[in-house]
């Protein structure tokens, strides 16, 4: 059986990402921002259809419609907790502001966990490789228990349990995670992150922000480099080959590009971005692109997702 490559590549194109954004843009100013479930559609399908793994590309299934319904209900449920808010701001009774910040607090923390399995369920059921859809299989509860947990000891430890929160929750999530028959999982430990948190911070100030693209380096080969896919009992790793020179020679390019054409050049920036990213990831190993089977159901309620963007919550692992 002849094995197909199994390198990610990226092959988006400047001046069709710029056609793009710049007609998002548009209709969303001439639709006062109801266009902008449309325009999301868009740039996601565009994005995920050029980027190819293993010889094939990704296909993103998510509507402008389907988003919408969700773009309106996430509006609904900030709108509600805004209220709440702003009148307790302006009641002019104490004890009616603390009730309210706390509420509005509260609303956000319990926010984030419901947007995450919502955002998970809806862009990895609408997500496709191969016409095999991904599909995430988490429990809210369980994920609710992570994020209160690791929000609460992130605020109560100054930040640092945060790199503990963060691999638990990367845990949790890619464990749940499925292409059809197979699953990713992923190893990376809190420890090991935190200790490459602490050298980037303190080595990138001694070194006036030299080391810096040393740090960026090592994040990303330790969000990579831990992640796993399983196929038939047999496990796979991802594999990064990023380095600093790299990330040197396209923030240069990047810089030039947006400063000296006045923003202009952001698209052709940003696909430079992902390209340096995603050309430098392999899975090592026999992968069988063949043996993959769909098994994932569809679901298409996007308010997670729209949530999420909302709250600035990455999902691109």
């Amino acid at each position: 059986m002849e094995i197909v490559s199994t390198k990610v590549k990226f092959y988006g194109d400047g001046a069709k990402y710029f056609g793009i954004l710049i007609v998002n843009v548009l209709l969303s100013i001439v639709t006062l921002g109801l266009y902008y479930p449309w325009a999301r559609a868009k740039n996601l399908q565009y994005l995920y259809g050029e980027t190819e793994f293993a010889g094939s590309r990704f296909t993103f299934h998510g509507t402008g419609k389907e988003m919408f319904k969700g773009f309106v209900k996430a509006l609904l449920i900030f709108g509600v907790l805004a209220f709440i808010y702003y009148r307790s701001i302006l009641s002019g009774n104490s004890g009616i502001r603390i009730v309210g910040v706390l509420i509005y607090s509260a609303g956000i923390l319990l926010l984030i966990p419901l947007a995450i399995h919502g955002g998970l369920r809806y862009r990895m059921s609408r997500t496709s490789w191969r016409g095999i859809h991904f599909g995430y299989r988490g429990n809210l509860r369980e994920l609710f228990g992570i994020c209160v947990k690791g929000i609460l000891l992130s605020i109560f430890t100054l930040g640092i349990y945060s790199s503990w929160f963060h691999c638990n929750l990367r845990k949790y999530l890619e464990s749940n995670i499925r292409l059809g028959n197979c699953k990713f999982s992923f190893e990376g430990e809190g420890g090991d992150l935190f200790l490459i948190n602490i050298k980037g911070f303190f080595l990138t100030i001694f070194t006036l922000g030299i080391y810096m693209l040393w740090y960026i380096r090592n994040l990303n080969h330790f969000s990579i480099n831990n992640s796993r896919l399983e196929q038939d009992g047999n496990v796979f790793s991802f594999k990064s080959s990023l380095t600093p020179g790299d990330i040197f020679v396209t923030g240069i390019i990047n810089y030039f590009l947006i400063v000296f054409t006045l923003g202009i050049g952001t698209p052709w920036a940003v696909l430079r971005n992902m390209r340096m990213v995603i050309d430098n990831v392999e899975l090592e190993g026999a992968f069988n692109p063949d043996a993959v089977i769909q098994t994932e159901e569809n679901y298409a309620d996007a308010t997670g997702d729209d949530l999420l963007s909302m709250l600035d919550v990455g999902l691109d692992f």
